[in-house]
């Protein structure tokens, strides 16, 4: 009888302070007022942000020339074996987006073939001459590579191109 009446008792325990600890730290009515005013003051916010980005594409003073970027996220990741000694001893996957200048993100999908060409070729390049071994994270490395796709990038966008960046890096040893 006893095992029959123990898990009732503990269910009505649980759910009996459950709602004591509710009742207890439920917020103040002094804390829903304050949670409403400030959420009347972002919405406030976020309506004057709208209108002062709207008044920003007309062109007001301390708008850095040419506008803010754009980013675009290229579709697939590059996966890149890293080959030692004849057999492939890693893979290498990078995800990349471009930084660009206002406007370009149709011509940046319109020459992603191209693009995706020439990334593939510096990667290779990259891995090849020991740049994706060790510790292939560090700060120098990763300077070297953003630097190479962003002139490999120019090639194909020209000017278009502001920078790349590495959004995604990962090794995976085999």
């Amino acid at each position: 009888m006893l095992r029959k009446l123990f898990p009732v008792i503990l269910a009505l325990a649980g759910l009996g302070g459950g709602a004591g600890a509710g009742f207890f730290l439920r917020p103040s009515p002094a804390a829903d007022e304050h949670a409403a005013e400030a959420a009347e003051h972002a919405k406030a916010d976020a309506h004057g942000e709208a209108a002062a980005e709207e008044g920003a594409a007309g062109g007001h003073e301390g708008e850095p020339e040419g506008g803010a970027p754009e980013y675009v996220k290229m579709n697939n990741q590059f996966v890149v074996p890293v080959v030692e000694s004849g057999h492939v001893a890693a893979m290498v996957v990078l995800s990349l987006s471009l930084e660009v200048e206002p406007g370009n993100t149709e011509a940046v999908y319109q020459r992603e073939p191209k693009l995706r060409d020439v990334f593939l070729q510096v990667l290779f390049d990259h891995a090849n001459t020991g740049g994706f071994s060790g510790s292939f994270t560090d700060g120098s490395n990763l300077v070297v590579l953003r630097t190479s796709l962003k002139e490999a990038a120019a090639l194909v966008l020209g000017t278009e191109i502001r920078d790349v960046l590495i959004t995604d890096i990962a090794r995976q040893d085999s």
